[in-house]
């Protein structure tokens, strides 16, 4: 879900728009824009544009306008005040008796408050929202294609993790039955040591290692995370949006290998599941940076 995006245009007017894309990790989509107020009417329509485009993430856009022309403000002759600050002024001529000069130039009339007035130049609202909208289009093709890279490294280091928990999995699963013949040694030896020269109940020791094989027993725990494996490998060659989905998987692979240290007090498979469970962290926090 990490990436940046920039796309950038100038139009013929002398406008030149800038729109940059930053995301981080978010379980959910959480976009904000930053752009001049002026221009705050386009927000709705640009979150709407970003939300086809990236489907989770905190994503900020950033909004740039520059105008190299300079031409869009308009100075303005209000006449009517002019109008009446000329006659004022000739009423004062008057009052004088004449002798005040009655010749006024245009930056004398300049001075007086509110005759000059300078204003934005009116935009087309509608143009500018679909400028917006093109060079925001421009800045989420470059994020995409960014994250695509990013993400062609994720999932290969992603699946090179789902093999080494697929070579520590058949590890245990080699393991597994020779710690059922472990217990079975042991406990006859400690039958041995405690009823010495009394005769051993054979069927006895039998029933014993065959509870003690079925409290230890893996095999379900093993295929199903052979299955998870599986999905894990076919979601990411499916490509798309897959990253709440193997968030989801993650925790199963959580699970599974939690429940085969718990069933098994053998230290060697003890071993491969702290190996495994590490590499399934790694994978986890490799997820989060996918969408």
């Amino acid at each position: 879900m990490t990436g940046y995006g920039r796309g950038e245009q100038s139009f013929d007017d002398g406008v030149q728009l800038t729109v940059e894309l930053r995301a981080v990790n978010n379980r959910y989509l959480d976009c904000t824009v930053k752009m001049p107020r002026a221009y705050i009417f386009a927000e709705d329509v640009m979150k709407a544009r970003v939300q086809r485009g990236v489907a989770r993430g905190k994503v900020d856009v950033f909004v740039t306008i520059v105008r190299s022309h300079g031409d869009d403000m308009v100075v303005s002759v209000n006449e009517e005040l002019a109008k009446g600050y000329i006659d004022a002024l000739y009423k004062l001529c008057d009052l004088g008796g004449g002798k005040v000069r009655r010749e006024y130039y245009p930056t004398d009339l300049a001075r007086f408050p509110d005759v000059l007035t300078v204003e934005k130049r009116a935009e087309n609202l509608d143009e500018m929202r679909d400028r917006l909208l093109a060079v925001l289009d421009l800045a989420i093709d470059d994020f995409n294609t960014m994250r695509a890279t990013e993400g062609g490294r994720l999932a290969e280091d992603i699946l090179g993790r789902a093999d080494a928990i697929e070579r520590l999995l058949g590890e245990v699963e080699a393991r597994s039955p020779q710690t059922v013949n472990d217990y079975r040694a042991r406990l006859e030896a400690k039958m041995r040591e405690v009823l010495q020269n009394t005769q051993i109940d054979a069927a006895r020791l039998v029933t014993e290692a065959a509870i003690f094989a079925d409290k230890v027993a893996v095999d379900e725990e093993t295929v199903r995370l052979h299955s998870h494996l599986g999905q894990l490998r076919e979601l990411l060659e499916a490509g798309g949006a897959v990253g709440r989905k193997l968030d989801f998987l993650i925790q199963e692979f959580n699970r599974e290998a939690n429940t085969i240290g718990s069933k098994c007090s053998d230290v060697e498979i003890t071993r491969r599941v702290v190996d495994m469970k590490a590499e399934i962290e790694k994978i986890r926090e490799q997820v989060q940076n996918l969408e």
